[in-house]
C-alpha cells in the first residue's frame, strides 16, 4: 500500500470514529464526544456488575435487575466508579463510558452521573434488550460496540410536566412515566396537582380538598364540549394521591435521579379548591368541579385576594407540601387569572386601597409576593408561570416562561432565574401533524420545531437560564397510552435540546437516531407518534389559479404520492416532484401518502379544499 493510500485509510478511520451515526451507535440525547473503536464486548450471563462506594449501591442494584446480572468483580464485568478527584469538565451529572472487549467502565463525579452513563450504555445494546425483563428471563448474549464516550449536560433543569388534574393518572402510571423519562436523562418531573378539574394531593388539615375536590362527573367525548354537571349527578371520575403514595413516587423518582416539582396552581385555576371551600372566591357561589365543559357564564375560579382566610388556608397547604417534597422549589402557578372578579369585589378593592395598589395586576403581584414569603418561610423557593411578572415580580421568584420567550427574557434581564418552556416548541398536548389524522386537540407543535428551538436567547446571560421542559397538559389526554403518544418523539427532541451541545444539533442525524430509538420503544411497549412521516400540505395563492399546494415531510427522503379524485393513493399514483401542484378545477379534496424504498411509511392524509382555503384566508393552520 502506498503512503498516500495509507494516509487516506487512516484519515477515513478517524472520520468514522468521530461520527456519531456511524455503525450501530444511535444515542439520544447525543453525547458530547463519541469515539468508536474496533471490536465488541460480549455481555453474557457470566458478566458481573462491580461498583465502588456505598453511593452506587442502589444504582448497581437497578442495573443488575435491569440486565439480570449478578454483582461482583469476577470475570469480565461492568464497573461503576465514582471519580476520587472530581473531573471539573463532567460536573455533577456528566460521565465517561468506556467499552472494550475486556470490560465496561462508567465513571462520574456523582452517582447521578453514573446513572446517566448507564442510560447511554443501555442504548448501545440491541433494540430487543429494551423490553421489560421478566423475573425468570435468562440473560441473552449481547454484543456491545467498543467505544469511548465523554458526556455532560448543557442544562441542569431538564424536565417534563404531567398534568394530573385534567385527567388523573395513577401512582403506577406516574412511576411508569418516570421510567420512560430517565431513558433520555430527564431529571425533573413537574406534577400539575391542582386545577379547575381536580385536586390531586391529600392535605391532611383540609380533607374536603380530596373528599370533594378530587372528583367530578364522568364525561366522554371532546374536551370543552362536555355537558356541565346535571342536578344530583354523582361525581365518579377522579382520584388523588395520599401523602404516603406521593412519598412512594418521590422515593421512586429519587432512586432514578429525578426530582418531583409540585405545582399548586393559584390564584386562578382554583375551581376544585373553591368548590371544596366556596367562601374562598369573590362571589362565594357554590360550584361543582368542572368536568371539562365551557358554559356561557365564566366560572369564578380565582381566589379572593381580599379575603384573609385564603392566606391561612394556603399556608396550611404549603406547609404540608413543603414537608412532603424534597425539591427546593414549589410551583404556585400564577397563570391566566381573570381579574374581572377582583375589580368588582369589595374585599379586593379594599385590599388595593389598603395596600396602595394601582390596579388588579398589582393586586396579583401583591398576592404572589405574599405567597413567596410563605414559601421561603418553609425553606423553599417560589417558581411560577410568566404571568407572575405582571404588576411586579416577587423579589426572588424564578419564572417559567410559557407564552413565548419574552417573559423569560424580561425576568433574566432583572437577574431572575428562568426555566424556558415556550408553548410553540414545548407544549406536548398540541397537534404534532395534520389535524385530520391526529386525535383532537388545538395549536401546533411539530417535532422539527421542538428540536430546533434554543432555550437561550441572544440577549440574556445563559447562566440565568436553568434549562427547560416539555409540558403535557391533559385536557385532551384521557389515558396513559395517549400520554405516551403525545410525549414521544417530541420528548426525544427536547431531551437533546436540554442535554446536548447546541453546536451538535443536526436534524437529519437526529431523525436517524430517532428511528433507531423507535425500535427500542417498540420492544419496550412505549407508544409514540409517527406524525413526522406524514405529509405537510402548504397552500399558496398564485395568479391565474385558486392556489398551488406544496407537500413536504419532517423526515427527509420520503416519496409522496397524491390524488385529487378522492381515491386512496399508493406508490403507483402521481409522485410529488418538489414543485407545488396547481389545484385542479373542480377538485374538492387532496389525498396524500408517503413511502420509503417502496414501502408505506406514513398515514394517509385527506384534506378538503375548504380547509386549505381557510389556511390561506387566515394565514395559519386552522383546526
Amino acid at each position: 500500500m502506498s503512503i498516500v493510500s495509507r494516509l487516506v485509510t487512516f484519515l477515513t478511520a478517524i472520520f468514522l470514529c468521530g461520527t456519531l451515526s456511524a455503525g450501530n451507535i444511535h444515542i439520544i440525547p447525543q453525547p458530547v464526544s463519541v469515539t468508536e473503536k474496533p471490536g465488541h464486548f460480549q455481555l453474557t450471563a457470566a458478566t458481573t456488575i462491580a461498583f465502588s462506594g456505598d453511593s452506587l449501591a442502589s444504582t448497581a442494584t437497578w442495573l443488575s435487575e435491569r440486565l439480570h446480572l449478578q454483582q461482583g468483580r469476577g470475570g469480565k464485568h461492568i464497573s461503576l466508579d465514582i471519580i476520587t478527584k472530581d473531573n471539573n469538565n463532567l460536573g455533577a451529572e456528566g460521565y465517561t463510558l468506556s467499552v472494550t472487549s475486556s470490560g465496561i467502565r462508567i465513571s462520574a463525579n456523582t452517582a447521578a452521573g453514573v446513572f446517566y452513563g448507564i442510560q447511554t450504555l443501555l442504548q448501545l445494546l440491541p433494540p430487543d434488550a429494551a423490553a421489560t425483563p421478566s423475573a425468570s428471563a435468562a440473560v441473552q448474549p449481547m454484543s456491545i460496540p467498543c467505544v469511548d464516550i465523554t458526556d455532560y449536560p448543557r442544562f441542569g433543569w431538564r424536565g417534563l410536566m404531567l398534568d394530573v388534574s385534567r385527567h388523573f393518572f395513577t401512582k403506577d402510571e406516574v412511576e411508569h412515566y418516570i421510567d420512560e423519562m430517565i431513558r433520555y436523562k430527564y431529571n425533573t418531573l413537574h406534577l400539575h396537582l391542582s386545577d379547575d378539574q381536580g385536586w390531586r394531593l391529600e392535605i391532611k388539615s383540609l380533607p374536603q380538598l380530596t373528599q370533594h375536590g378530587a372528583w367530578r362527573v364522568s364525561r366522554t367525548g371532546r374536551w370543552g364540549e362536555f355537558l356541565p354537571p346535571l342536578a344530583n349527578e354523582p361525581a365518579t371520575y377522579g382520584g388523588f394521591y395520599t401523602q404516603d403514595e406521593m412519598r412512594e413516587i418521590i422515593r421512586y423518582a429519587a432512586q432514578r435521579y429525578v426530582t418531583i416539582l409540585p405545582e399548586i396552581d393559584i390564584p386562578a385555576h382554583s375551581l376544585a379548591l373553591i368548590s371544596s371551600y366556596p367562601n374562598l372566591s369573590c362571589t362565594q357561589l357554590p360550584y361543582s368541579v368542572n368536568p371539562g365543559s365551557r358554559g356561557p357564564v365564566r366560572d369564578d375560579n380565582v381566589l379572593c385576594i381580599g379575603n384573609d382566610s385564603i392566606f391561612l388556608m394556603i399556608d396550611k397547604i404549603l406547609t404540608e407540601v413543603a414537608a412532603l417534597f424534597s425539591n427546593p422549589y414549589i410551583h404556585v402557578g400564577g397563570d391566566e387569572a381573570y381579574k374581572g372578579f377582583w375589580a368588582a369585589c369589595p374585599k379586593c378593592t379594599k385590599r388595593m386601597q389598603d395596600e396602595h395598589l394601582n390596579n388588579v395586576d398589582e393586586l396579583q403581584s401583591y398576592f404572589i409576593k405574599r405567597i413567596e414569603k410563605m414559601v421561603k418561610s418553609k425553606g423553599k423557593k417560589l417558581i411560577g408561570w410568566d404571568e407572575i411578572l405582571e404588576g411586579g415580580l416577587a423579589p426572588e421568584a424564578t419564572v417559567m416562561s410559557w407564552r413565548g420567550m419574552s417573559g423569560g427574557i424580561a425576568a433574566a434581564k432583572m437577574n431572575h432565574a428562568v426555566v424556558m418552556t415556550p408553548w410553540d416548541y414545548c407544549y406536548l398536548d398540541l397537534y404534532q401533524g395534520e389535524s385530520v389524522v391526529e386525535p383532537p386537540t388545538y395549536g401546533m407543535c411539530r417535532l422539527h420545531d421542538s428540536y430546533m428551538y434554543d432555550p437561550v436567547p441572544d440577549s440574556v446571560d445563559e447562566k440565568l437560564i436553568l434549562g427547560g421542559q416539555g409540558n403535557l397538559w391533559t385536557e385532551s389526554v384521557p389515558t396513559y397510552r395517549h400520554a405516551e403518544y403525545m410525549t414521544w418523539p417530541r420528548g426525544l427532541a427536547l431531551a437533546e435540546v436540554y442535554w446536548s451541545p447546541k453546536k451538535a444539533r443536526n436534524w437529519d442525524d437526529f431523525t436517524q437516531r430517532m428511528e433507531a430509538e423507535f425500535k427500542r420503544m417498540d420492544a419496550a411497549g412505549i407508544k409514540y407518534a409517527r406524525s413526522a412521516y406524514n405529509v405537510i400540505l402548504t397552500p399558496k395563492r398564485v395568479p391565474g389559479s385558486d392556489f398551488v399546494v406544496g407537500m413536504s415531510t419532517e423526515v427527509n427522503g420520503l416519496d409522496i404520492y397524491y390524488t385529487f379524485d378522492q381515491t386512496n393513493p399508493d406508490n403507483t399514483y402521481a409522485k410529488y416532484t418538489g414543485t407545488p401542484v396547481k389545484w385542479p378545477l373542480g377538485a374538492s379534496q387532496i389525498n396524500v401518502i408517503t413511502y420509503r424504498d417502496g414501502h408505506l411509511i406514513g398515514a394517509q392524509v385527506n384534506i378538503k379544499k375548504e380547509d386549505l382555503t381557510k389556511r390561506l384566508d387566515q394565514g395559519r393552520h386552522v383546526y
